[in-house]
């Protein structure tokens, strides 16, 4: 492995690009490893899961780049600059990097001082030191920033290459003008929602209309959010600016957490859309019909919504390789026709979806549903992960009703799951006997290894732990984990 050829190793660290643990691990095999997995840790050494606290080698490697009279400077200001010689330094590191991630740069400067006024101006030597340093700046982080970089003397230059923007509508619009003037190719922008004050977005709204060439687009209002002005539309704003952008945006996200009718008017008009995750509680059936989608290859809609799924599904042009179902997955009285609607859904998938390979169904443990989830595994030969609610709606089950929904699962995917198949999660009105399990097991030997994830409740009992060992020990299963309901769910949740 230590002799790869450079462009072979190249190619692998960028696989590893987020997996700080394995490119740290890299640096440490011979100078060829160091100096291939130096320059894309430096990309974004912002992004890392590290305590940077307690990263002094960052803020040395930073302040060894600012002038001897900034440095003068800024010791007269009582701050401790742990200085090092730039002879020192292996690489040009700041000439690697091409992002900014202004809460880590705050936590990085605390480490100089922890007195607000010097916090401040040593950041803002940080990012005039970057803009001129950098040779481009592909990445934005701008929660919690309190300089206006884009006034800096080299910012144009640099902004100009900014392909994706992370921000919150904590920062005044201001902000928002001076980028617009200077950004107009973003293809990514995230946007957290988290100022109750205020629902006027006219910055942010300015800044989405003067891009060329936006892909990516989502919106997430924060949990805590209270908007106090009903009547009013308080996203207008903002779902009237990506209008425009319907020609080039692909991936959508919008978690309101209020009604939105500029939404409803908007939304169809979305036709270039390959991802979509956004709530049609308030639609109307006629509304819902006019979702088509036809390029549309990812999902997310909440789990009571199964009526607008299955009308996406249905107008949707057969690319559609992944379905999320949000959680609490607790269908109540409050949710109409949950059986009727929980069955079309079934249908639709496996009518439209040849090409499915993540899918979540949520369904009542009656003949006719468990009828055509067989169907289902039989006609989508591409499933590579099932997760499995059984719903038994209105209706606290028995133990040996749970058991027996158990057993009757576990004989349709032995009968009919296709050879695709990975990964299963259960979690809802289920449970496996001992003597089930081990027979579902053993009948799968032969097949590709299989991961099972549930929770503690459906088979974290000890009896179960010799059982798992042996299928595992053996080769049938591949990963077994009991987690929380919340992992459980997150399809993008890997053990």
């Amino acid at each position: 492995m230590s002799k790869l050829n450079k462009d072979i190793l190249f190619l692998i660290s960028q696989e590893l690009q987020d997996d700080s643990i394995s490119l740290f691990s890299c640096l440490m095999v011979n100078r060829l490893w160091c100096e291939t997995v130096i320059p894309i840790l430096w990309r974004n050494p912002w992004c890392y899961d590290i305590d940077y606290y307690n990263k002094n080698y960052l803020f040395k490697i930073i302040v060894s780049y600012l002038s001897d009279d900034i440095k003068e400077f800024l010791t007269r200001q009582g701050i401790q600059l742990l200085t090092v010689s730039r002879q020192l330094l292996m690489f040009d590191y700041l000439s690697l990097c091409r992002s900014i991630d202004a809460h880590t740069i705050n936590i990085i400067a605390s480490i100089g001082s922890s007195l607000a006024y010097n916090n401040f101006i040593l950041q803002q030597e940080f990012y005039n030191l970057f803009m001129k340093k950098f040779p481009e700046l592909k990445y934005l982080n701008m929660s919690t920033i309190k300089h206006q970089i884009f006034y800096f003397p080299e910012a144009k230059l640099r902004f100009e290459s900014l392909c994706e923007l992370k921000c919150d509508t904590s920062i005044d619009s201001s902000y928002f003008y001076g980028l617009a003037r200077l950004c107009q190719y973003i293809q990514r922008l995230i946007i957290d929602n988290v100022d109750e004050s205020s629902d006027n977005h006219d910055g942010i709204a300015k800044l989405i209309r003067v891009q060329k060439n936006l892909k990516y687009f989502e919106w997430k209002d924060d949990d805590t959010l209270r908007i106090s002005r009903p009547g009013r539309d308080p996203y207008k704003e903002i779902v009237l600016a990506i209008e425009n952008k319907v020609d080039t945006i692909n991936h959508l996200k919008l978690d309101f957490n209020y009604r939105s009718p500029t939404k409803h008017d908007v939304l169809p008009k979305f036709y270039k859309l390959k991802i979509l995750s956004v709530s049609f509680y308030y639609f109307s059936e006629e509304q819902l019909k006019m979702l088509v989608y036809r390029d549309l290859e990812i999902f997310e809609i909440d789990c009571y919504e199964l009526k607008a799924a299955y009308f996406i599904i249905e107008n949707s042009g057969g690319h559609l390789k992944k379905i999320c179902l949000r959680p609490p997955y607790e269908i109540d009285g409050h949710v109409r026709n949950f059986d009727d609607n929980s069955l079309i859904f079934i249908r639709k998938v496996y009518e439209r979806c040849l090409s499915i390979e993540y899918l979540p169904l949520i369904f009542p443990p009656l003949k006719q549903h468990f009828s055509e989830f067989e169907k289902l595994l039989k006609i989508c030969q591409n499933l590579k992960s099932l997760l499995l609610v059984i719903h038994a709606n209105d209706v606290i089950p028995e133990e040996n009703q749970l058991l027996e929904n158990g057993e009757e699962l576990l004989e349709i995917l032995i009968r009919s799951a296709p050879t695709s198949l990975r990964e299963i999660r259960f979690i809802g009105d289920v449970k496996f006997s001992l003597e089930t399990l081990e027979e579902f097991l053993e009948k799968w030997r032969g097949r590709p290894a299989l991961s099972i994830i549930t929770p503690n409740y459906i088979l974290g009992e000890k009896k179960y732990k010799k059982l798992i060992s042996k299928y595992k020990n053996n080769g049938v299963i591949k990963n077994f984990s009991c987690e929380f309901i919340e992992n459980v769910v997150n399809m993008d949740f890997k053990i």
